[in-house]
């Protein structure tokens, strides 16, 4: 599966945008893209041996092979499947998009920990998360936002950077959404006389 680049003019023209968007806000934002969210390494593992369980039923009922035959035709087909399903431009096709959309959201609650949004002063942190594999994306937002901005507030924005992602143009889908939420955060959150930049502006690439 090809997935969208990001270059480093790309990456520029987001750290750009980021500054550009906390220069009306004191609220913070900050970028993570991922590459995948989880390994799913046991997802064909359990497809396989679902199919092989199943396999040695109609040559039971309508062979008169040996059972020693048809054990090795259940082993190679455990074998081949789990080969099969683990190759990466079939792998990500396996994991049903309910596992898939729960992994993305766990990973994007662990590097909004992870990099410290929760420690913003006035607990106005922001973070733009995309999973590319997935083809996920959403924002999660500190308690100071979620205090005044309810999370259907951020479904269009993440609409279209999932449309951009999808387009190969996740450079620009990005720039896109940190405008948004700028705008969303600049209408709560105005500038402070005594505001500080309390995150980096950049996009942290997993």
């Amino acid at each position: 599966m090809r997935m969208p680049a990001l270059g480093e003019e790309e990456r520029a023209a987001v750290r750009d945008a980021i500054a550009a968007a906390e220069t009306r806000t004191a609220g913070e934002i900050f970028v993570v893209v991922a590459r995948v969210s989880d390994d799913y390494r046991l997802v064909p593992i359990l497809w396989a041996t679902l199919v092989a369980l199943v396999v040695p039923l109609p040559l039971l009922a309508w062979t008169l092979l040996p059972a020693t035959t048809i054990y090795l035709i259940q082993l190679a087909t455990f074998i081949l499947l789990a080969i099969l399903l683990s190759l990466p431009p079939i792998h990500i096709h396996t994991v049903p998009r309910s596992v898939q959309r729960g992994r993305a959201h766990d990973r994007a609650v662990e590097q909004f920990l992870a990099h410290g949004l929760q420690m913003t002063e006035q607990r106005t942190g922001a973070l733009i998360f995309v999973s590319l594999a997935e083809r996920h994306a959403e924002i999660v937002a500190d308690a100071g936002i979620a205090a005044k901005v309810p999370q259907s507030t951020w479904e269009e924005a993440v609409a279209a950077l999932v449309a951009e992602i999808r387009a190969h143009r996740l450079g620009s889908g990005l720039v896109g959404a940190v405008g948004a939420v700028g705008a969303v955060l600049a209408r709560h959150f105005p500038p402070r006389p005594d505001d500080r930049d309390e995150l980096a502006n950049d996009v942290i690439l997993l």
